[in-house]
């Protein structure tokens, strides 16, 4: 049995710890022995993420972004543990998965978003951490082109691996009240409270569907920077609650007005929802939402088309229930838990048969 032991730093439960969370298990499925080290930032809430893991586990503490004491520590647990594979996910666990590996333990590094400062100066980091990994997966196609033409990665080295899931988050807590209005029009948001996923063009677009559909109210499940300064009428804003799956249900749509996106999991949730979607049409979500066929897809930064689409899927409830059963047929021919294994098993296998 293949032993893989994954590094992740932990800041709660963002996308990239919903994939490790859904990935881990399924791998278990597949024949391969996971282990879980957790590089813990005490600044965040980190205990909801290990009451979900389900696999064996080792946690330390990572309240900085490179200490030289804590790489020294992860390469005595790797040498403990005694992986066949080492499998890092984002920037912080890509630095210390290269310095404790060693040069006998092949690394697979899973690259989860196409944020901004990829392009820059860090990019030859990055290209230098590369040299260190086996293989590099990609999430969606569009990462995997970002990372070869804009970051400049090998190309032969990276491969491109979807996102699964099969249902919708189990609950972990209550969600708090909110006092909407009994026929209010729940325009869902599932999104950290930050630039990259511009929930402000939301709020913006908000104000102008209201004008048509008064009782449309914007729902942003999520936390960040930008909390302040998205304060609205008709916006609600109960930071992370306990059980989203309740949130989709109750919602018509769900709005993704993010300027860049790795993947964009509720997207896929509110598919698996069989809920409509109204994504901006930037990095992945083309792969994931069929415009006009599962949602509706308008350029970023556009308040005024995200609330025409919203409004006309408002006005036409027999055509959002279409694009949401279509959505919930591609999640679930597309977008599997299997799939995803399945494929992770597979690099696991050709690297460790290259070395």
């Amino acid at each position: 049995m293949t032993r893989v032991v994954h590094v992740h730093r932990i800041r709660g439960i963002g996308g990239s710890e919903r994939h490790v969370l859904t990935l881990l298990p399924a791998l278990a499925a597949e024949g391969i022995e996971p282990v879980f080290l957790g590089l813990d930032d005490p600044a965040w809430s980190v205990e909801p993420f290990y009451r979900e893991l389900g696999v064996e586990s080792v946690r330390l503490p990572c309240p900085r972004d490179f200490d030289p004491r804590l790489a020294r520590r992860v390469r005595r647990e790797l040498r403990r543990l005694r992986p066949d594979v080492v499998h890092t996910h984002l920037v912080h666990a890509d630095l210390y998965g290269a310095l404790g590996a060693g040069r006998s333990v092949p690394v697979v590094s899973t690259k989860h978003n196409d944020d901004p400062f990829r392009r820059g100066p860090f990019r030859y980091v990055e290209r230098a951490l590369t040299r260190r990994a086996a293989r590099v997966i990609t999430i969606t196609r569009a990462l995997r082109r970002f990372c070869i033409d804009l970051v400049g990665l090998p190309p032969g080295k990276v491969e491109a691996i979807h996102y699964g899931l099969d249902r919708l988050p189990e609950p972990w807590g209550e969600n708090p009240e909110l006092d909407l209005p009994d026929d209010a029009r729940v325009l869902l948001c599932v999104a950290r409270l930050a630039e990259q996923k511009g929930v402000d063009v939301a709020v913006q677009a908000l104000a102008q569907v209201r004008e048509v559909e008064p009782r449309a109210v914007l729902v942003v499940l999520g936390e960040g920077p930008e909390r302040p300064k998205l304060a609205a009428e008709g916006v609600y804003l109960p930071g992370r609650v306990g059980d989203v799956a309740s949130w989709y249900r109750r919602a018509e749509m769900l709005v993704h007005p993010a300027r860049w996106e790795g993947f964009g999991l509720a997207l896929l949730e509110a598919m698996l929802a069989a809920k409509p979607v109204v994504a901006t049409r930037v990095s992945a979500a083309p792969e994931i939402v069929a415009d006009d066929l599962t949602g509706v897809l308008v350029p970023p930064d556009d308040a005024g088309a995200l609330a025409a689409a919203v409004i006309g899927l408002l006005g036409d409830t027999m055509h959002a229930a279409e694009l949401g059963a279509a959505g919930l047929v591609r999640a679930r021919s597309l977008f599997s838990v299997g799939q995803m294994a399945g494929r992770t098993a597979a690099v696991y296998a050709s690297v460790s048969a290259d070395r």
